[in-house]
């Protein structure tokens, strides 16, 4: 069974960038579509980006558009998610997740929680104004 473990977390004021990591352990990586996701207090996880198991395409909320980029390098077992220009509503805990069966990669299909089976512990994010 696949384990997944964020880092990279950490306090950013607010026009400032982090870089989160998701390393994986377990089943071919390679063979895993990897999201990334983030949650408040009292709310439901919200999609925050998604990259197909190649790396060649990739969705993104319109909330980080242009601002969020999520990588993969299958090699590392590692995914990730450079975050730039931040802001304060981008406090969360920020939750790496894998689908490690199904290959469909369309926007409608990567933006559900439920269709990940694999998910990591969390890393914490906050950003002050």
């Amino acid at each position: 069974q696949g384990q997944l473990a964020e880092s990279g977390g950490g306090l950013a004021q607010g026009g400032g960038s982090l870089r989160l990591s998701c390393a994986a352990s377990g089943r071919t990586f390679s063979s895993y579509v990897m999201g990334w996701f983030r949650q408040t207090p009292g709310k439901e996880r919200e999609f925050v980006a998604a990259i197909s198991r190649s790396g060649s395409t990739k969705y993104y909320a319109d909330s980080v558009k242009g601002r969020f980029t999520i990588s993969r390098d299958n090699a590392k077992n590692t995914a990730y998610l450079e975050m730039t220009n931040l802001n304060p509503e981008d406090t969360a805990v920020y939750l790496c997740a894998a689908d490690p069966d199904d290959p469909r990669f369309t926007r409608m299909s990567v933006n559900s929680p439920a269709r990940y089976d694999y998910w990591g512990q969390g890393t914490q994010v906050t950003v002050s104004s």
